[in-house]
């Protein structure tokens, strides 16, 4: 095989795969062996005629075209390493003149991402980001902390906004009681805003052993055809009050949720975990903002095909994401009320800008010299598979040539990433 470059214009190469009539001869024999039992000659069991026999019969080349896919199948990735030619879509080929006894040559021609002259991506000016950490951020922490350690109990007092009641109820449309419209030991904390707006607020006051009949007009957007804007009736019984008791922030509190043995100790924790995650939050922004600014000093003609291909994607993340949730992308989009073809179409924008982001991103790398090491690739793969509880080497097969590449690329474009970070001047 030999291949051979011929032009690029635009986003589209064109290169020739020539084989010579040695190798043609060899890939007809092996197709005469995979495919002679296609053929039935008068004489010869099935699978049994001889090459020259079947060509008699059936025509001088009817081994060619699987010949010809053969010798592309094998030889087209190996022609796309050897001239440095990324495809993004599938080839477009066209065939010289077949004859046997001869070689022959196909013209190929591929659209390929294209080349992004990355400027301005040094010395980029941003503004600074800080994120205080108060002593009132400490404070909603313990307090959140607190709530989540109240317990619920029983009262006789009337109800307040806050408490759990309990009750049976039956909801009435005129005097007939609709669908859906009845419970019974159904615990409702009121002011949550579980129920139809009105219902909650006519419990305030109420106590153990109260019956109450609360009036309320169903909201013209209620998911219900057939109760939209209704009036309805709740004949309530309240079974009991409950109300939350939160425990004090003291030092018995801070030894009961965390390990340490004062108040004290717990606060200085809390406010060291919010100063690294305000850390972490400032560098991502300030990232972003680096990105942002090189981003919009790029213009990079994307095409079709990568962001229609980039569209595709997002729509399987999603679908991928329904599926985990116990849902298919029927059941989604029939719940939204949408077209998915509609719905793939307002992709488009972001689908652009994730492409355009990947090629300025990776076109620094390669202009920095920036490449991901094996190290760096081992290290990366031993973390995701200690997420799976998998190992390494099974993640890694499993991963295949193609999604390994992109494993490769994502630490390659977070490395040119931190160089753009590094480099950019922060402006306080």
């Amino acid at each position: 095989m030999k291949a051979t470059f011929v032009s690029k214009e635009n986003n589209d190469v064109t290169f020739e795969l020539g084989f010579d009539a040695e190798e043609f001869e060899n890939a007809q024999v092996e197709a005469y062996k995979k495919t002679k039992g296609r053929y039935q000659v008068n004489g010869f069991r099935k699978g049994k005629a001889p090459r020259r026999i079947i060509e008699q019969h059936y025509g001088e080349g009817v081994f060619m075209e699987d010949a010809l896919e053969d010798l592309l199948e094998a030889n087209y990735p190996e022609a796309l390493r050897e001239l440095d030619i990324e495809p993004i879509d599938r080839p477009k080929i066209e065939f010289g003149e077949l004859t046997k006894g001869e070689g022959f040559s196909a013209t190929v021609k591929v659209t390929v991402p294209p080349e992004v002259e990355v400027k301005d991506y040094t010395g980029v000016k941003i503004k600074d980001v800080v994120h205080e950490v108060t002593d009132e951020d400490v404070r909603r922490e313990l307090e959140t902390a607190r709530d989540r350690g109240a317990r619920l109990s029983d009262t006789d007092e009337s109800a307040e906004s806050g408490d759990t009641v309990n009750i049976d109820y039956a909801g009435f449309i005129g005097d007939k009681p609709f669908d859906g419209g009845s419970a019974e030991n159904h615990n409702l904390k009121l002011g949550s805003g579980a129920f139809i707006p009105g219902f909650e607020e006519q419990l305030v006051g109420v106590k153990k052993g109260d019956e109450r009949e609360v009036k309320v007009t169903f909201p013209e957007d209620y998911h219900s055809e057939d109760l939209k804007g209704k009036e309805a009736v709740f004949r309530v019984t309240v079974n009991g009050v409950k109300r939350e008791e939160k425990p004090e922030i003291d030092d018995a509190f801070a030894q009961d949720i965390s390990e340490f043995e004062s108040l004290d100790e717990l606060k200085a924790d809390i406010e060291a975990r919010l100063k690294k995650a305000a850390a972490e939050q400032e560098e991502t922004e300030k990232k972003n903002a680096v990105l942002e600014a090189v981003y919009e000093a790029n213009e990079v003609d994307i095409p079709d095909i990568m962001v229609e291909d980039r569209m595709d994607a997002m729509m399987d993340e999603l679908a991928q994401t329904l599926q985990q949730q116990g849902l298919d992308m029927r059941q989604y989009f029939r719940y939204l009320g949408k077209d998915p073809a509609e719905f793939r179409e307002t992709l488009r924008n972001d689908a652009l800008r994730h492409v355009r982001m990947r090629l300025i991103v990776k076109a620094v790398a390669a202009a920095e010299g920036l490449e991901a090491s094996e190290e760096e690739v081992n290290a990366e793969l031993e973390r995701t598979a200690e997420q799976y509880k998998m190992q390494p080497e099974e993640l890694k097969a499993s991963l295949g040539e193609a999604r390994l590449a992109l494993l490769t690329e994502d630490i390659t474009g977070r490395k040119a990433v931190e160089y753009m970070f590094e480099t950019a001047i922060v402006e306080r």
